[in-house]
């Protein structure tokens, strides 16, 4: 048995039930509870200073990636009429654009690095979706699906390569440091990726190794967004780096919600298939924690998904089955160990802001952003 950081909390019978997600997270401070932000407005303003920035860069793609690209974010539909897609939470460039103001810059001061997140995100989604198999991303398919995997390989190349671009044009010692930063978080997140990937051909995957991985492939980024507007804003490294211990922890907590989403999520609000995570037997948080926790229903998960990777007819498996699967994660203690992780580490997140001096709106920004992360249900 490890320690209730590192494994399965009390194993609580429970049905698996979808659409479910972690209880509210109370606000880190009473300066913050008397402090009411708005965060729709906040993703909404992020989304809205960086669209027109991230359009000017998609544009520059030679054809067809402009058009696949225009696909991918939601801009238009598979046949090329435009369309008020989906084009995700918005979190990054958030965090970015709202970076920019603990130096006192204007938010427009972050909007080069809201952009080059946003592009690398990106990249990785459609790599990720590639070779994850994914069919489905935002409540429709997926750039592979439509345009194959040729494409979706160079379009995320391309905006890899876009990423650099709109931070280096700028030409200033900030944009350099901003670069670094984001190439840094960049490998970091292809790492995770090969971590994860490693990981669904394996038995078991211990606790520690899961939260390294997700921690790579999730966390690297957001900490990388919560401090790239600072930077650019001319921020210290001290400063930057404090930053991106926020980011850093509010990205494992992201994951962990993420992972209870791809097992419980409601198909309706994730977009992606019933049981997600699952079907592609991926050894996300739940999954980990259920096993290493011990008991009839772990022992029993362990043979369940061991069979199961030797199985010629997974992909044909019933709703039923996976149901069962997910029920015995929940009996496990690996979706309430989960949910505990995710408020463990918005607390962390949140008390790194404590060393960082900064307006005390920012500051309630930045926790009402974190709060957020923790009770989405997509």
């Amino acid at each position: 048995m490890l320690n209730r950081h590192t494994a399965a909390g009390p194993r609580t019978p429970g049905t698996a039930t979808r659409g479910e997600t972690v209880p509210t997270v109370p606000p880190a401070s009473k300066a913050v509870s008397e402090t009411a932000v708005d965060v729709t407005a906040l993703l909404e303003r992020g989304r809205t200073l960086a669209t027109p920035v991230l359009r000017a860069a998609i544009d520059r793609l030679a054809a067809p990636m402009d058009t696949v690209s225009a696909y991918h974010f939601g801009w238009i539909d598979a046949d090329g009429n435009p369309t008020a897609g989906d084009g995700g939470k918005a979190v990054r460039p958030a965090l970015a654009v709202l970076s920019a103001e603990v130096t006192g810059a204007a938010p427009e001061v972050g909007i080069p690095g809201a952009v080059a997140v946003e592009l690398v995100h990106n990249f990785s989604l459609l790599h990720d979706d590639l070779m994850d198999g994914d069919e489905q991303r935002r409540h429709r398919d997926t750039v592979w699906k439509v345009h194959g995997p040729a494409q979706a390989i160079l379009v995320g190349d391309a905006l890899f390569a876009l990423a650099n671009e709109v931070l280096l044009e700028l030409g200033t010692v900030e944009a350099g440091r901003a670069t670094r930063r984001l190439t840094t978080a960049t490998r970091a997140l292809i790492d995770g990726q090969a971590q994860d990937i490693s990981y669904e051909h394996r038995d078991r995957v211990s606790v520690e190794e899961c939260l390294e991985m997700e921690g790579n492939k999730t966390g690297a980024l957001l900490a990388c967004a919560s401090s790239i507007g600072a930077v650019l804003g001319g921020a210290d490294d001290r400063t930057a780096d404090t930053l991106e211990k926020y980011g850093y922890h509010l990205g494992l907590a992201f994951q962990a919600v993420d992972d209870l989403l791809g097992i419980w999520g409601d198909p309706v609000s994730t977009g992606k298939q019933t049981w997600s995570d699952l079907r592609q037997r991926k050894k996300s948080l739940p999954v980990v924690a259920a096993l290493a926790a011990g008991g009839p229903a772990s022992e029993r998960l362990g043979e369940i998904l061991a069979a199961d990777a030797k199985s010629s007819d997974f992909e044909n498996f019933s709703e039923e089955e996976f149901a069962a699967r997910a029920a015995l994660i929940e009996e496990a203690g690996g979706r309430e160990w989960t949910a505990d992780e995710a408020r463990r580490q918005h607390t962390i997140a949140v008390g790194a802001l404590d060393a960082v001096d900064m307006p005390e709106q920012v500051r309630a920004r930045f926790t009402a952003l974190a709060d957020f992360v923790v009770v989405r249900k997509r």
